[in-house]
C-alpha cells in the first residue's frame, strides 16, 4: 500500500467577518479569502502556489500550519486530519526581519524550537545543533551570537530557514521567502532550498506572486485567483501549454530576459479590476475580466476538470480553445 501524500487539502474555506461600528459593532459582510481549495503534495515534491496579491494564497499557507483557523474543509498531514501540526509542518515567512525577535541572538532564535520540542537533552547538545543548522544553511558559527539587525536580508532569511529546520519537519510552507531580497540573493536562497530538499527529503509548498520564481523551484504549479485554484499542472505542462486565460495572462506579464523577444512577444491585457473578495462574481470568479468569457461563465460552478496533459486541470470551459482564440486574436496585444 502506497504512503499517503504528506499534505492533503480538501475543500478548504477561510472566511473572515467584516465588522463595522465603534459603539454598536455589527458584521457588515464576509471576506471569502479562500473559497474551496483542494490539492495534495507528495513526499519530496514542491507545489508552487501562485497568484496576485490578495488571491488567498498566504491564507492557505497559514491555515495549513495552524496560524489561521479554517472555516471549513479538511487538512490532512500524512493521512491524519485534525489535531496539532506539531513540528511536522513549519513556516518560512516573507519578511525575514519582521519574523525574527530583535532582542534574541541568532543562537537563541534557532535554539528555541529545539528546546520547546525536546529535541536535544542538554545545553551543549542544543548548542551543537544550532551550529549544525547554521552550517546547513550556509552561515558561520560566528553568526550565532549576532542579532538580526547585524545580518543582511539574505542572511536573515537563512536564519528563518534554519529555525524551521530546527523542528525536523516533513513539510515547509514558504510564503514568498525571496520577494524581499535582491535578485542575486533570491537565486542563492532558492538554490539553498533545493539543496536542502535533496539532502533532507523535504516537501515544500512554495507561495509566490511571480511565475518566474515558481518556475525555478516547483515540481507542480497551482494558480489561484480570488480564493480559488483555477489551474494546476506539472511545471512543464503549465508553462508550455497553459489551459486557463488567467494563467496565460500571468505568463504574458512575466518579463523575458531577451530584449528582442520581449519587444516582439504578445501580451494579454486584462480589463477591469480584481473584484472584491466580499462579493465575488457568480460562476467563474474570473469571468468579469476574462478575454474569452461567455454568458455561461457567469452561472454554475467553475469546476476543475482534466485539460490537456495527464494531471493538468483547469476551471475554464474553453480550456481547449485558448490557443485558437488568444494566439493572434483580438485579445492578444503587442507590448510597447
Amino acid at each position: 500500500m502506497s504512503a499517503p501524500p504528506v499534505l492533503e487539502v480538501a475543500d478548504l474555506r477561510v472566511h473572515f467577518p467584516v465588522r463595522r461600528g465603534l459603539v454598536f459593532e455589527r458584521i457588515a459582510g464576509t471576506v471569502r479569502a479562500v473559497d474551496g481549495v483542494s490539492f495534495a503534495i507528495n513526499r519530496g515534491e514542491t507545489l508552487g502556489l501562485v497568484g496576485e496579491s490578495g488571491c488567498g494564497k498566504t491564507t492557505v499557507g497559514r491555515a495549513i500550519v495552524g496560524l489561521t483557523p479554517p472555516t471549513s474543509g479538511e487538512i490532512r498531514i500524512n493521512g491524519v486530519a485534525g489535531g496539532s501540526r506539531g513540528r511536522s509542518v513549519q513556516f518560512v515567512f516573507q519578511d525575514p526581519y519582521a519574523s525574527l525577535n530583535p532582542r534574541m541572538t541568532i543562537a537563541q532564535t534557532i535554539a528555541e524550537p529545539v528546546r520547546l520540542h525536546g529535541l536535544r537533552d542538554s545545553r551543549s547538545a542544543v548548542a551543537d545543533r544550532v551550529h549544525e543548522l547554521l552550517e546547513l544553511v550556509g552561515l558561520r558559527r560566528a553568526h550565532a551570537e549576532r542579532y538580526p539587525h547585524e545580518l543582511s536580508g539574505g542572511q536573515r532569511q537563512r536564519v528563518g530557514i534554519a529555525r524551521a529546520l530546527a523542528c525536523e519537519p516533513e513539510l515547509i510552507v514558504c510564503d514568498e521567502p525571496v520577494s524581499a531580497l535582491d535578485v542575486s540573493i533570491q537565486a542563492q536562497v532558492i538554490n539553498l532550498l533545493q539543496d536542502l530538499q535533496e539532502r533532507l527529503g523535504l516537501t515544500y509548498l512554495f507561495i509566490a506572486h511571480g511565475l518566474g520564481v515558481i518556475r525555478q523551484i516547483s515540481t507542480r504549479v497551482a494558480v489561484m485567483y480570488l480564493g480559488r485554484i483555477v489551474e494546476m499542472a506539472d511545471k512543464a505542462d503549465l508553462y508550455d501549454a497553459p489551459r486557463h486565460p488567467y494563467t496565460r495572462a500571468l505568463l504574458s506579464a512575466s518579463p523575458v530576459p531577451d530584449p528582442v523577444v520581449e519587444r516582439r512577444r504578445k501580451r494579454i491585457i486584462l480589463r477591469g479590476d480584481v473584484p472584491s473578495a466580499m462579493s465575488p462574481p457568480p460562476g467563474c470568479h474570473f469571468h468579469t475580466r476574462c478575454p474569452v468569457a461567455m454568458p455561461e461563465c457567469a452561472v454554475g460552478d467553475a469546476t476543475l476538470l482534466p485539460a490537456g496533459a495527464a494531471g493538468q486541470v483547469s476551471a475554464c470551459r474553453r480550456a481547449f480553445e485558448l490557443d485558437r482564440i488568444l494566439d493572434g486574436g483580438t485579445y492578444a496585444t503587442h507590448r510597447g
